[in-house]
């Protein structure tokens, strides 16, 4: 369990194609689904 705050995650998209992406966060029972647009 981690307190309540601002978190980073560094995501590493060098071996993907440019294009659009869906990705899905969950922490615990909450879950947000959402589009990332990868651009190289």
């Amino acid at each position: 369990q981690q307190y309540a705050g601002q978190y980073e995650v560094n995501f590493d998209g060098s071996k993907l194609a440019s294009g659009t992406y869906i990705y899905r966060l969950q922490v615990g029972k909450n879950v947000d689904t959402k589009k990332m647009i990868l651009v190289k």
